[in-house]
């Protein structure tokens, strides 16, 4: 496999590495390869950077595998990760199962954070020090939305962020790039990528954002308002903090003139 990266892709992830501080030297890098295109294309693309950065790193590929009753067939990111020549890990689970059994509300989210979980612990049993996940622009903007329209708050994923407990750091290189651009790359560079078995996949919160939202994702302008918006600055006018209800009675009472 020829190992290049045009322009578009390579100034854009090179920006989020050097704004976010995401890759130092010596750093062990573990990808967490899902078989989805944005996965794929981030190991390729870190893959490629690798040999061309002033600083040293290695990387690595794990894939967790969830525990659904029809099981995945890994033979083509074995053959990817041995095209470029990448260390590849298959780490096997019953996160499926604890989801069912628990029926958990909102199992999308659940198994994302036990994925995480896992993913991190096999990071630092193996030495590792950072974990690369492939959320890019559109997913950046589509988890503020559901923060907002599902729990009522206003924040999104972060490009870095430490992991105290497992003493590793998450890191997200594509945070600049939209969907679209992994998907030009997908078609051009015929990334052979397996299926989603994820029984959970089509109930999923940020599918119903997507089929609601498209012209957001479409309109440019649109696009990049919300993408203002999950910046820390200094043009934020938000109401107060909700006061408790036995101190808001009281001051009520108080202007009633009632004791």
């Amino acid at each position: 496999m020829q190992l290049r990266l045009a322009k578009r892709y390579n100034n854009k992830i090179m920006k989020a590495i050097a704004e976010f501080n995401l890759i130092s030297d010596g750093d062990k890098i573990m990808v967490a390869l899902s078989g989805g295109k944005d996965s794929m294309f981030l190991l390729f693309a870190l893959n490629v950077l690798q040999k061309h950065m002033a600083i040293n790193f290695k990387i690595s590929a794990l894939t967790i595998d969830n525990g659904f009753a029809a099981k995945s067939d890994y033979t083509p990111l074995k053959s990817f990760c041995k095209a470029i020549d990448t260390e590849y890990h298959i780490y096997e689970t019953d996160i499926l199962k604890d989801l069912n059994q628990k029926n958990v509300s909102n199992p999308c989210a659940k198994c994302s954070y036990l994925r995480k979980g896992v993913m991190a612990g096999f990071c630092k049993q193996k030495g590792y020090n950072k974990l690369a996940l492939g959320h890019h622009y559109d997913d950046a903007i589509e988890t503020f939305l559901i923060s907002l329209i599902y729990s009522g708050q206003l924040k999104t994923f972060l490009p870095k962020r430490f992991l105290s407990k497992k003493e590793i750091f998450v890191i997200r290189p594509l945070v600049y790039l939209r969907e679209k651009d992994i998907e030009r790359f997908q078609r051009n560079n015929k990334l052979n990528t397996i299926n989603n078995l994820c029984p959970f996949a089509e109930e999923s919160k940020r599918n119903k954002i997507r089929e609601n939202l498209d012209f957001i994702f479409s309109n440019k302008q649109l696009f990049y308002n919300l993408a203002a918006a999950i910046r820390g600055n200094k043009n934020i006018e938000l109401w107060p903090e909700k006061k408790e209800n036995k101190e808001l009675m009281k001051e009520m009472y108080k202007l009633w003139g009632k004791k």
